[in-house]
């Protein structure tokens, strides 16, 4: 890719401004638009949501969690893992 680890890092951490021929590189090693890499936080967690809101359930649960506690979201997602690992643990059960 031409750009070492430690520089990734550091502009990762805000603590080095990429050149723009830097960016360039990055952009193609990773097969998006050099615009992915620019676009500030809000904007990336507000497409990013858009994306997962188009799966019928968990828009379905979004209209539910958006009128939780910060406390009753950390217990909600406690749940759902938890929920996860069991079904996961349950399909290498059957498949053993």
């Amino acid at each position: 890719m031409g750009v070492p680890r430690t520089y990734i890092s550091k502009i990762e951490n805000g603590k080095a401004m990429p050149t723009l021929s830097s960016l360039d590189r990055l952009a193609r090693a990773l097969q998006v638009d050099i615009s992915a890499l620019l676009r500030d936080a809000p904007t990336r967690h507000r497409d990013e949501a858009a994306v997962l809101l188009t799966d019928p359930f968990l828009a379905e649960v979004a209209k539910y969690t958006a009128h939780l506690t910060s406390t009753q979201k950390s217990i909600f997602i406690n749940h759902i893992r938890e929920l996860s690992q069991n079904a996961h643990q349950g399909r290498n059960r059957r498949m053993a």
